[in-house]
This record gives structure tokens, sequence and C-alpha cells, in this order.
């Protein structure tokens, strides 16, 4: 197929756009190249991804309507992936107009375009933490989502909003899925894993949050792009039709994407000093706005509909991200 990943110099994206490649699909890739992070790893991502003959690069903000205009009419998706967006809680709490920017007004500008060239599905990234203060475990997309925690959450929740009005007005079939905890190889700066990585080579503490008690659906990288590629190919239903997680209203559906299995977060960072062969300098630190106590995902609707449920074990996942930090970084200092 002929497939537009948006955020394909990102993490997950890059994840998702080499498999589709390596698949021998035409993958058009969209990256801003934000500097929230280390943009030499995401040039790195690209790097990779342009070694396929059938990749198309772009970098732009999908802020810019016209050069979003262009590359659709370039590649006239048969299915979109749109996975670009601002991430981060703590950060969406120093820095909220970027949130509002790449977020809403990006995903609006995406979904002009799917309103024009209507592909025959269109993927959209949401996260766990739409979920917010909901006490009630494991989350299961019927649940109501109406307290978020922060302005990142709020602004996943606002971008699912929209594609259920587009997919009911357009008639244009949206897969929605909420990604919970995802680690792995190539894995972002920000994100607890890198973090204490690198901080424990370098002999530095990390800071655990809450003094630790925290639970976490961690969810390996591979398990997520098996799974985005198991639903690629099945498009939710017509209104009326029998589809786990989809609307009574609309070509649409939500579905959770996560291990089924909360970690705590004492264990995740035991695994990682496992892997790494030495301990981690803990500073412990009270709860950060923003944040919830621990995230579960129910993968009923994710199994039903392809018979798949991610199972990586985080010691697993651990060991390859350690591996592949390695090999990206350099062999680690003896002391």
């Amino acid at each position: 197929m002929r497939v537009l990943v948006t955020g394909t110099a990102g993490f997950i994206g890059f994840h998702v756009a080499r498999r589709l490649l390596r698949e021998g699909h035409e993958v058009t890739g969209i990256d801003g190249m934000v500097p929230y992070y280390d943009v030499a790893l995401k040039h790195a991502r690209h790097a990779m991804l342009r070694e396929f003959a059938q990749f198309t690069c772009h970098e732009f903000m999908l802020e810019d309507t016209q050069a979003i205009a262009a590359a659709f009419e370039q590649c006239q998706p048969e299915l979109v992936i749109h996975l670009a967006a601002q991430a981060g809680v703590r950060h969406s709490i120093e820095n909220p107009g970027s949130y509002i920017s790449a977020n809403i007004v990006g995903t609006y500008n995406i979904l002009e375009q799917v309103r024009q060239h209507r592909p025959g599905h269109v993927m959209l990234a949401s996260t766990s933490s739409v979920y917010g203060a909901n006490r009630e475990i494991p989350f299961v997309e019927s649940q109501r989502c109406d307290h978020p925690l922060s302005l990142y959450a709020a602004t996943k929740k606002a971008t699912e909003e929209l594609g259920h009005s587009y997919s009911h007005i357009w008639d244009i079939p949206f897969t929605a899925f909420r990604f919970f905890t995802v680690y792995g190889p190539w894995g972002r700066p920000d994100m607890a894993l890198f973090r204490f990585t690198a901080n424990t080579l370098a002999g530095k503490p990390i800071d655990v949050y809450n003094n630790g008690i925290m639970e976490r659906d961690f969810t390996y990288i591979d398990d997520l792009v098996e799974a985005i590629c198991l639903l690629m190919v099945r498009p939710p239903l017509r209104p009326g039709e029998p589809d786990p997680g989809a609307s009574p209203v609309a070509p649409y559906r939500v579905i959770n994407i996560g291990n089924s299995q909360p970690v705590s977060l004492m264990a995740f960072i035991a695994a990682i000093e496992k892997a790494l062969g030495r301990p981690c300098i803990r500073n412990y630190m009270p709860m950060q706005p923003g944040d919830v106590l621990r995230t579960w995902a129910d993968c009923t609707a994710l199994r039903q509909l392809t018979g798949f449920c991610p199972a990586t074990s985080v010691q697993d996942g651990v060991d390859a991200f350690v591996a592949w930090y390695r090999d990206y970084y350099g062999p680690f200092p003896t002391t």
C-alpha cells in the first residue's frame, strides 16, 4: 500500500515506518525534527529509513498546511498513520502552547487532507494518559475520559474527538489507539528507561517520583508495532455491525495497546540494574503534577480483533534496549 506516516523520525513512527518498508509498502514520512530532545537521534532514525528505495522523506511542521497538502497530493495515501505529536506529561506544564499547536492544530491539518483524499483507513495515536483520574482498573476503552490530569492528555483526547467527528461526517474509517508506556531500542531520551540508563552509567542519581510507589503497563515497541500492523488491515466496520471498541454512529474505534500487566516502578528499576550490571542511585521525589499512580490496559478488544496481545516481559525489553544503547553510544564505562 501507499502509506503516509507522520512522526517518522520519532521513536514509534520510526519503528512503524521501518516495519512497513520491510514488508514492501511505499511510505511517505513527515517529521518536523522538533528539538524537544536530541535531534541527532532523529536524523539517525531517518537516515536508516532512507536506505529503503520506497521511502519518501519530508521534514516540516504539521502546522504548515501547504506542505501537508503537497505531501498528500504526491503520496495519494491509501492508509494514513498519524503518530506525530508533542509528547511528554511534564513538558506540557512548562510549554503548553506547543501542545495546542502540534497536537490539535497539526491533527486538524492532517484531518483536512484526509477529508479531501479519502484514504481507506486512518489511524491516530492516542495515549493511556487520557484515562486521567479514572480509578477503575484495568482501563477499558468504554470508560469515560472526562478528567485529564495534564494538558498533554487533554490534547490527545481532543484529537480522538476530532477524528470521530471527521469519521462520522465524512464516513472515513478511523482507528485511534491508546499507547501504554512504550519503550525499547531507539527510545526517547526524555523517558524513564533512557534517563535511568544514561544517569546510572554516568554515576548520577535517578529521580524516582512518588517514592517509587507507581505502576506502569510497560509495552515493548515490537509488540506495539505488531498490533498496529494487524489493525491497519482491519478498518472499523460500519455503525451497527459488531466491532469491539467501535462507535455506534461512525466507522470509528478506540483500541488499547498495552501489555495488560502493570509493573511497579521499583521492579522496572531492578530490571535496568540487572541489564546494566550495576545499581541505580535513587533520588526519591514527591509525586509530579500530571502523573497517575497506575496504568493498566484491558486489551480484550485488541485480542478479539487481531488474536494478538503484547506479552514481551519487562526484563527482555529492557535487555534489548540496553543492548541497543551500548551499540549506539559505544561500550559502557567500567566504573
